[in-house]
């Protein structure tokens, strides 16, 4: 445990989990200090501090014995790096807190799907009757579950977080898959898959590591395991070693000694990531001995949740899905498999750096006319001229516009966008919210 009373801790970002680590902080005796690049920051609900906005100056650094930082925070931030050379410890968040927490940890990252896993995870500890903290990068930070008493806590973590642990350790780790993303922080896939790939390095022979054995670079990552591999996939289980699969109906297992079958009746989820999904949460859950009655209960009760493929209305034959949360190619590609062609699609928003190849053959395959939007538009038809009818706009509402102009009965006009959306919106939420108010005023 970090001993925190009397030390002069640097809190570096003050967005949800910088708040929640300098409130945390300040409750256990901590001097603060709390910085932020946004110099117009509201600072009436933080914790008495000292307190810098604006331009980041590594004189502040004088006598902090702690540096905990933001997620949102590159690693080049002057804080950050001048703190590393004058030998000050540098921590996120979710390392503070794993030093406090009493309950066993189900981590779960990957780059598409961690928000839906996490709470299909909570939901089948509920059915089960387990007291369970589901949060993490989903929502609530980690933080705000230390020294509660719980059965289990289920967070999502991002590779962000990742980048500062030290001896952070989840007893199941769920590793979903990795595909293009956060290029404007990573040089390339390698990168990005080491930051992921830390999830499981302080893992021993009691923890379990969850693994993907469809993604060639997720499942890779048991050659260097310690801890005991779980492969899910659509693929064929191979002979030997823990494992889930299904067919359209059950998921059956062979983990830690248990062979059985969970139903799918009533799991209401479409698409075949979603199915990989429930393998991955249902694994988790089985690792650590939950029963398969309620983790078919729990599945059975899980609801969509909002901007992921999310039914927002249909008129005239025509379906309007939000799939806001989409911020990458590869979530995309499970969105537009996901959805009925013809397809309508609008994308675009913050570049984030990867290649939309990818997207090539399902636009060919499945969409009548694609719609750009954003600062990405021009790159993005630049790189997908040809794959379909493109038009590009500004904004979304025009998009919206457009689409419900040309849509017809038994088209599906599909928002996910393979960009951030911090080029005109807050985040993802907001976009999303848009999308629906405009598409209910149609």
């Amino acid at each position: 445990m970090i001993e925190l009373k009397g030390k002069r801790v640097m809190v570096v970002g003050l967005g949800v989990s910088g708040r929640a680590a300098a409130r945390f902080l300040a409750a256990r005796g901590a001097a603060l200090l709390l910085t932020d690049k946004k110099a117009d920051l509201a600072t009436s609900a933080l914790p008495a501090a000292e307190v810098h906005l604006g331009a980041e100056r590594a004189a502040w650094l004088k006598g902090v014995d702690l540096v905990v930082t933001s997620p949102g925070i590159p690693r080049d931030s002057i804080l950050l790096r001048e703190a590393q050379q004058r030998g000050i410890a540098v921590i996120g968040e979710l390392e503070l807190a794993s030093h406090f927490v009493k309950a066993p940890i189900i981590g779960i990252t990957g780059t598409n799907g961690k928000s839906t896993v996490t709470t299909m995870v909570g939901d089948i500890f509920k059915a089960a009757g387990k007291n369970v903290f589901v949060g993490g990068n989903l929502g609530t930070p980690l933080v705000e579950a230390a020294e509660q008493d719980v059965d289990a806590l289920v967070i999502e973590i991002s590779s962000f977080q990742l980048e500062w642990i030290e001896k952070f350790r989840a007893h199941v780790a769920i590793h979903l898959n990795l595909t293009d993303d956060h290029f404007e922080r990573y040089r390339d896939l390698e990168e990005y898959g080491r930051a992921k790939a830390r999830l499981f390095e302080n893992q021993g022979a009691g923890d379990f590591a969850i693994l993907n054995r469809d993604d060639p670079n997720v499942w890779k990552l048991r050659l260097a395991m310690r801890s005991r591999v779980i492969g899910f996939g659509l693929s064929a289980a191979p002979a030997g070693g823990d494992a889930i699969w299904a067919d359209a109906e059950q998921l059956f297992f062979d983990i830690n000694g248990r062979r059985g079958r969970v139903g799918l009746a009533q799991f209401k989820l479409s698409g075949r990531h979603n199915l990989a999904n429930a393998m991955a949460a249902a694994a988790g859950a089985l690792a650590i001995d939950i029963e398969p009655i309620a983790i078919e209960e729990g599945l059975a009760s899980f609801k969509p949740l909002s901007h992921r493929i999310e039914m927002v209305h249909e008129s005239r034959g025509i379906k309007f899905i939000d799939d806001s949360k989409g911020t990458n190619v590869g979530a995309v590609v499970e969105a537009l498999e996901a959805v009925s062609a013809p397809v309508i699609l609008i994308a675009g928003g913050y570049d984030k750096g990867g290649d939309y190849a990818p997207l090539r053959k399902p636009l060919t395959e499945k969409v009548k006319l694609a719609i750009f939007i954003g600062a990405a538009r021009d790159r993005m038809r630049a790189a997908l001229d040809g794959a379909s009818r493109i038009e590009v706009v500004e904004k979304l509402a025009g998009a919206v516009a457009r689409a419900a102009e040309v849509a017809v009965a038994g088209d599906t006009v599909l928002l996910s966008p393979a960009c951030s959306s911090f080029d005109q919106f807050r985040d993802y939420a907001e976009r999303g919210n848009l999308f629906k108010e405009l598409v209910r005023t149609l």
